[in-house]
């Protein structure tokens, strides 16, 4: 058992995406989705890095083919109770076991997080592209630099040891490696990506905003004024002055 999957043997994904701050990402990535691929049914999806399947669940329940790839064993194991429709699979986004061509829309969601070289994260993007139909749209997930920045070194008082133990950078990178479970990006590096994978950018989206820094307010509003704020970012999701300072950032790619 590696370390990415003793982590997530312990962490609970179902728990997180249904807290406020994981509603609010789930809801504007499946409104800006949903606004993209438009109103048809039956589509043919992968979702690569599934999780716990609250995503591929999502779409099967609207009728679509869902096939979920997952590596952790205790997680595929909760996708397909969620929709007995979804297919549920073993896998790797480096090395997808699927035909080229086989799919309308890919999620690549999880896999980026964990994957800590540009090569390997350009390799799991040029995957998920080979298995898109022409025609098909790639939404691709990252975790965003500042974030970790501003709630881990400075919020936890950890920049110091930080910046001694070659963590973060003089320019507060983050520098991360597998130990870490997590890699951390900035806009450039997305960017790079979509230039080097040589499909067209639609959109790129800040699925959550400030969301994760205001987690202590966002679950004291009211029901009411929390369906505001949920509206309020995804007026604020596509501009781009505001995109950096995301916790999560989704950028929408089109095989051509």
């Amino acid at each position: 058992m590696n370390d990415l999957e003793k982590y997530y043997n312990k962490f609970n994904e179902d728990k997180r995406l249904l807290s406020r701050h994981g509603q609010v990402e789930f809801f504007v990535a499946t409104t800006k989705i949903n606004e993209i691929v438009g109103a048809r049914e039956g589509l043919d999806i992968i979702d690569i890095g599934a999780g716990t399947g609250r995503y591929s669940a999502y779409y099967a329940e609207r009728g679509h083919n869902v096939v979920a790839v997952e590596p952790v064993k205790k997680n595929l194991s909760q996708i397909a109770p969620k929709n007995e429709k979804i297919k549920a699979v073993l896998g790797n986004a480096l090395n997808l076991k699927f035909a080229d061509n086989s799919f309308d829309i890919a999620l690549l969601f999880g896999p980026l997080y964990h994957l800590f070289s540009f090569e390997d994260k350009l390799k799991a993007i040029s995957e998920a592209k080979r298995v898109l139909r022409p025609g098909g749209f790639l939404f691709i997930m990252y975790l965003m630099n500042e974030y970790a920045v501003l709630a881990y070194a400075f919020k936890e008082g950890k920049l110091q040891e930080s910046l001694k133990n070659g963590k973060l950078s003089k320019d507060f990178q983050v520098v991360s490696s597998e130990k870490d479970l997590y890699s951390y990006v900035r806009l450039e590096e997305i960017n790079n990506l979509m230039k080097e994978s040589k499909m067209k950018r639609i959109k790129i989206i800040g699925v959550d905003g400030a969301t994760d820094y205001m987690r202590d307010v966002i679950n004291k509003l009211s029901k009411e004024d929390f369906e505001s704020y949920k509206q309020y970012q995804l007026i604020l999701c596509e501009k781009h002055e505001l995109l950096g300072a995301s916790s999560h950032v989704m950028d929408v790619l089109k095989k051509c």
